[in-house]
């Protein structure tokens, strides 16, 4: 909860928080560009492809979710086309496809921009022909993960019969766990679900009634919980998902947590992933790696908390 004689932040300066946040993802820019190593096989996908694909995803959801008159959806369309031209218009996906054809990362970056209306014929077309396979059928995931490829088929216009209910209930969230179990891992696991299942916070109907129902009871003590410890990143999803529920949590709840967001946030739009013991980082500007995801985080978190709190009629 809010600490004493703190009052909550309103829409206005949650909507600061997101704009500083583009801030830096705009000055930054260059470190999400795809290098050489990208398309080499075995390269690696955590410092080229994902901070793309994360990029992708963050600025398809804001533009969604923001009307075209908001300068966060100029500031969303503007790195979006930027993160597509990093693709080649797509060309890339296809040389990806030639180079590793049963990898599924390829195909889940890809559906954030065809969600968008970026769109590769070649590279679908390659992809359909895959998917097809019972190689590509077979594929051992964790059942979140494989949540992610089923939604990243549907966005690309793969369409098979695997029901996503049945790997729905395979995943911790879907089980309905002891909430007392909530972890880190886990906490990252149940966003994820949530994410899949109303298409980053496109169609909050599509979870499920009785999850719906343990989230609205659940979701605030464990919001509250990362951030007492100072898991930004963590609180940031958290936030996306409270903002994606057919019954959001109550105004006051959300304005509390970003009241805690906003005091972590360098001067500069960053957001650290994790505090860190007796660092303010005010002094510091953080390592791009450290800070890139929770920074997108907290740009799409405060586009999901202010169209959720314009919807319950709360002032700018």
């Amino acid at each position: 909860m809010t600490a004493p004689g703190v009052s909550a932040v309103g829409v206005g300066e949650i909507r600061e928080v997101g704009a500083a946040a583009f801030a830096w993802l705009s000055a930054h820019r260059g470190d999400f560009a795809l290098g050489e190593d990208a398309l080499t096989l075995d390269g690696p996908v955590d410092a080229t492809w994902k901070p793309l694909g994360e990029l992708a995803q963050t600025c398809a959801s804001v533009r969604a979710h923001t009307p075209p008159s908001d300068p966060l959806h100029a500031r969303a369309s503007d790195l979006l086309r930027f993160a597509w031209q990093q693709t080649g218009q797509g060309e890339l996906f296809l040389r990806l496809q030639r180079l590793e054809p049963f990898a599924t990362y390829p195909l889940e970056i890809y559906s954030v921009f065809a969600s968008a209306g970026f769109r590769h014929s070649g590279y679908e077309a390659a992809a359909g022909t895959t998917a097809r396979t019972r190689s590509w059928r077979l594929t051992e995931q964790e059942p979140t993960r494989r949540l992610g490829v089923l939604r990243a088929e549907r966005r690309s216009g793969i369409h098979r019969r695997e029901r996503a209910a049945q790997t729905l209930r395979r995943t911790w969230l879907g089980g309905l766990p002891e909430p007392w179990t909530f972890e880190r891992s886990s906490g990252y696991a149940l966003t994820h679900v949530v994410f899949h299942l109303t298409d980053w916070g496109r169609t909050p109907t599509g979870v499920p009634a009785d999850l719906a129902a343990y989230l609205a009871h659940w979701l605030p003590p464990w919001l509250d919980t990362c951030l007492d410890a100072g898991m930004w990143d963590l609180s940031c999803e958290l936030l996306v998902v409270a903002g994606s529920l057919p019954d959001p949590p109550d105004p006051a709840t959300l304005q509390h947590a970003w009241t805690r967001i906003a005091q972590a946030q360098h001067p500069s739009g960053a957001l650290e992933e994790q505090a860190h013991p007796g660092d303010t980082g005010a002094d510091r500007e953080p390592d791009f790696l450290r800070c890139y995801h929770s920074t997108l985080m907290a740009a799409f978190a405060a586009a999901q908390t202010v169209k959720c709190l314009a919807a319950e009629g709360v002032p700018g």
